[in-house]
């Protein structure tokens, strides 16, 4: 069986290497303009809960784009929208909870906003992206640590697809959202799953 697993595996390797589907380096990424691919980004936030666990929730259905500059990373920019109401837990309560005016207030504030200001790389794969994050009505700096994943032709829908994961922390305080705190952390650690289809 392991056998079998292995030689599947290896064979759809190579089917993907040879249909270009992953790039080999940051390097032969495609220039250009991006799309946020929305089915395969996440944005999973973490807490902790009263000092005994890490509790996580997501954000889905982002939109925005990528303005993407391979043999010049620090000219790339990044502008992208999360739907509040797209927040979701293990938990139906807490997930309509969360949508309401001691929390996020989704009716009031509907949209969150990233905009980035300054991309440094760090290494060939890595890039401290700053930027100005908009939530609960409240504009504040935030810092992303970004790891380039991979690129290439998706063998699934034919789209030039780039991905990157991205890791950062912000305090929710900062922008409003103070319930709980601080038997529910201020600190947020957010963990990002980009996909980018690149456009015409």
């Amino acid at each position: 069986m392991k056998i079998l697993l292995s030689g599947a595996v290896a064979a759809l390797s190579l089917t993907l290497a040879a249909s270009g589907a992953l790039a080999a380096a940051p390097a032969d990424v495609k220039s250009g303009t991006y799309k946020v691919e929305a089915g395969h980004t996440q944005v999973d936030f973490s807490v902790l809960h009263f000092g005994f666990t890490y509790y996580s929730g997501q954000f889905s259905n982002v939109s925005g784009s990528l303005k993407l500059d391979a043999a010049h990373p620090s000219a790339s920019k990044l502008s992208v929208t999360i739907p509040v109401s797209s927040v979701s837990t293990s938990s139906t309560v807490l997930t309509d909870e969360l949508k309401n005016n001691e929390w996020f207030d989704a009716a009031k504030y509907p949209d969150a906003t990233f905009v980035s200001t300054q991309v440094s790389p760090a290494s060939a794969e890595d890039a401290v992206v700053s930027g100005n994050l908009t939530l609960h009505g409240v504009t504040k700096p935030v810092v992303l640590h970004v790891h380039f994943v991979g690129a290439g032709v998706n063998p699934m829908d034919k789209a030039y697809t780039v991905g990157f994961q991205a890791t950062g922390t912000i305090h929710r305080s900062d922008f409003g959202v103070k319930k709980y705190v601080p038997y529910v952390s201020d600190d947020v650690n957010l963990t990002i799953a980009g996909a980018f289809e690149k456009q015409p």
